[in-house]
């Protein structure tokens, strides 16, 4: 998955989508998830950076990035 490249963002997770107009912010670790995101890594790479990162459980983290990225491409963020 691919942040698409007009999407503009910011490290402290403001989303700007000027295709549609709509602007969207998310919490630091949607911010990391983005971030990880527009720099082509995999979804796994993705969960196992934030997991080690933060301590989280990594079956609820899949399922909530699962949930973050289906809103991303409902929202035409993501590729």
């Amino acid at each position: 998955m691919r942040v698409r490249k007009n999407i503009a963002t910011s490290d402290e997770g403001f989303l700007f989508n000027p295709t549609t107009g709509d602007s969207f912010s998310t919490n630091v670790i949607g911010a990391e998830i983005i971030n990880l995101l527009k720099k082509d890594i995999l979804l796994i790479e993705v969960a196992d950076k934030i997991c080690s990162k933060y301590d989280v459980d990594r079956s609820l983290f899949d399922r909530d990035l699962e949930d973050f990225t289906l809103q991303l491409k409902d929202y035409s963020i993501l590729e």
